[in-house]
């Protein structure tokens, strides 16, 4: 036999294991390709919105998707919500402290602007073109929280400040202590014989508690730090009621006490139509890997001359409701100053911290009024996410809180895991940033129609420290947004981003550290004088991630039509300009230390303006659009404004 005819039986041999090693790796790249369920999570319900993680492996091509439907109990309609978003896989770190954190594979999100108190039946559909392994179908039914009220049948405490000299309801006591614990005098202040019952009530009559704290006797009885500690445990049933009584204010004076409640042993405790002032912290609820409250209400109270409203960074810190609360710091009140390029200011000290600070899960930060601090509304910071589900920051909503002069945010998602919701907030005046998510660990992070105005430095989100999961719907933004930090898994839709008259600064930058982010129907107001509209920075060569990218990679464009050329966004993308609006001006970029109020901003739109019927329907967030199509921005055209910050305040300039 010739060789060649002998080469050509070996390579004969050879084609049915070839063909063979050829289905074994299409085998092998459809099972990674399938999606395989693992645990379905119910995140802590809120009053308004529900929240849920599915976790998978494979689906390596990330074409798995999660169909949401819902309904009241009841009801027969379907409706549809929002797809929960597929993570998985996105990097969040940050050199300077060591943060490296990988995105674990799984869904998640949210079914948003439901009633409080009410049951749902929720479905949700796992899909994928290349398979699906496991159980592909979930059915369950989920009560949103109630609002926190007292119990019915519990005692009333009566609580007079030691120097009352009228008549007094019985049982009486001189001073919030006594009441709450039975307690005495000097060293006998820690004594608690007679401690306050899960379901009573105490009554806070009119009048200043102002505690001497360097006389040891003193009838308040929280001598040398002037700190109210309470630690006892209620119940949902049988909550315990600090309240003012309505015969006039009941003002707590911190004397200048560094904490004045420390309330972080404390379940199901309610404080609601009371004042404090004069003190660094109002509420210490909750201290890092240590101890924190849960089940905690602050509502309809006030805090002024305060360095913190409340905070609490533990993690198992759960079902917080802080709500229609007045909270203002002392930071200066007539101009705009940061802590960063402050000029021709120094840098602004840092004499409050934040309105309100929180982690943990299931808190409800709603309507309150917020000024004067370096940040409004914060998530903690807290790195690394726990490895326990019930210490993860999970299903935490900021919705409807009106925010005025801020030294450095609005809000900070910032800490946040799963289902962050900022929703519905109005800020006016902050000298850094808008709002934050510096980093969120996966999302969904919701930034859902909040209204911003006057942000000089032309930051309107602080999405650094490699962010993932933001989902960024109907917001109306007067700033520019030139960050050029990477972050990951981001879609923006129905956004009004309105430039400031400040020649050569661009109105929008993407800078993608994942080619699957995404961004379309968005309006923009461009500044004169600029070459470079918009700012682009993304996974090149067909990769998926790219986190290498920097700033020196960015590239500029001139217009949308070119940013679309090159980058796939914006195919539905408009310019527009201040015509959009009824009434609304850009602020002066002459004078970004200026203070603008709220009250004067006129936000909704002029119903024959540019913006109307331009955006794209988005289930679950703007299903009752009137027109042709959603309009773009936070208000649809006609619509009445939401209510920012507390409910039924008859003074809306609440901060002069």
């Amino acid at each position: 036999m010739k060789p060649e005819h002998n080469c050509i039986l070996h390579l004969k041999s050879f084609i049915p294991l070839l063909f063979l090693l050829f289905f074994l790796c299409l085998g092998r790249l459809s099972a990674q390709d399938a999606v395989s369920s693992g645990e379905f999570i119910t995140e802590p319900p809120t009053l308004l919105n529900l929240g849920f993680e599915w976790k998978i492996e494979g689906d390596k091509n990330r074409n798995a998707a999660v169909k949401v439907s819902y309904r009241e109990e009841g009801t027969s309609k379907w409706l549809d919500g929002m797809p929960l978003l597929r993570i998985g896989g996105e990097k969040v770190f940050r050199e300077m402290e060591q943060l490296a954190y990988t995105v674990p594979h799984q869904f998640a999100g949210s079914i948003l602007d439901l009633k409080p108190n009410t049951r749902y039946e929720c479905r949700f559909e796992l899909s994928d073109p290349d398979g699906v392994e496991g159980i592909a179908f979930h059915e369950i039914k989920v009560n949103t929280r109630a609002v926190p009220v007292a119990y019915e049948g519990g005692r009333t405490l009566h609580v007079y400040p030691p120097d009352f000299k009228g008549e007094k309801e019985e049982p009486s006591f001189k001073g919030l202590k006594k009441a709450y614990y039975g307690s005495g005098l000097g060293d006998w202040s820690v004594v608690s014989e007679k401690t306050v019952q899960p379901g009573d009530i105490i009554l806070v009559h009119a009048g200043t508690y102002k505690a001497d704290l360097l006389n040891y006797v003193d009838p308040h009885g929280i001598p040398f730090d002037g700190t109210y500690v309470l630690n006892v445990k209620a119940t949902e049933e049988k909550p315990i009621v600090i309240r003012g009584a309505g015969d006039g204010a009941a003002i707590f004076d911190g004397n200048g006490a560094h904490r004045l409640f420390d309330i972080m042993g404390t379940t199901h405790h309610i404080f609601e139509n009371l004042t404090f002032r004069n003190t660094d912290i109002v509420f210490s609820a909750g201290t890092k890997g240590v101890v924190g409250a849960s089940n905690l209400t602050v509502r309809n109270c006030r805090m002024e001359e305060v360095g913190i409203g409340l905070i609490s960074e533990f993690a198992g810190s759960r079902d917080f409701y802080i709500a229609d609360n007045v909270i203002l710091g002392r930071d200066p009140r007539n101009h705009l100053v940061g802590w960063a390029n402050p000029d021709p200011y120094p840098p602004s000290p840092l004499k409050s911290y934040m309105g309100i600070k929180v982690y943990g899960s299931g808190h409800v930060i709603c309507h309150n009024a917020v000024a004067y601090f370096h940040d409004g509304i914060n998530i903690s910071t807290y790195g690394r996410p726990e490895e326990e589900q019930e210490l993860k920051a999970v299903s935490i909503d900021i919705y409807n809180n009106d925010i005025h002069l801020m030294v450095d945010d609005f809000i900070e998602a910032d800490g946040g895991v799963h289902n962050i919701r900022v929703m519905r907030n109005r800020g006016v005046n902050a000298a850094q940033c808008a709002l934050s998510a510096q980093p969120v660990f996966g999302g969904p992070a919701y930034f859902i129609r909040n209204v911003m105005y006057h942000i000089p430095n032309g930051y309107a989100f602080k999405f650094m420290a490699k962010p993932a999961g933001l989902l960024v719907y109907h917001n109306t933004i007067i700033s520019e947004n030139r960050n050029t930090q990477t972050f990951s898994n981001a879609h923006f839709r129905n956004n009004l981003f309105m430039s400031t008259n400040v020649s050569g600064r661009p109105v929008n930058a993407f800078p993608f550290a994942t080619a699957y982010s995404t961004s379309d129907y968005n309006g923009y107001r461009t500044n004169p004088q600029t070459e470079n509209h918009f700012l682009y920075l993304g996974p090149a060569n067909n990769k998926v991630y790219d986190y290498e990218a920097s700033s020196g990679d960015v590239q500029g464009f001139s217009s949308l039509e070119t940013l679309f050329a090159a980058s796939g966004l914006e195919a539905n993308g408009l310019l527009l300009d201040y015509g959009v609006f009824n009434e609304m001006e850009a602020p002066d970029p002459e004078k970004p230390h200026r203070i603008y109020h709220a009250e004067d901003l006129n936000f909704t739109l002029n119903p024959n303006g540019s913006a109307v019927d331009k955006g794209t329907v988005i289930p679950n967030v703007n299903d009752d659009y009137a027109g042709k199509a959603p309009d773009l921005g936070a208000l649809e055209a006609g619509e009445k404004p939401p209510i920012f910050g507390p409910r039924g305040l008859e003074e809306r300039v609440w901060y002069k």
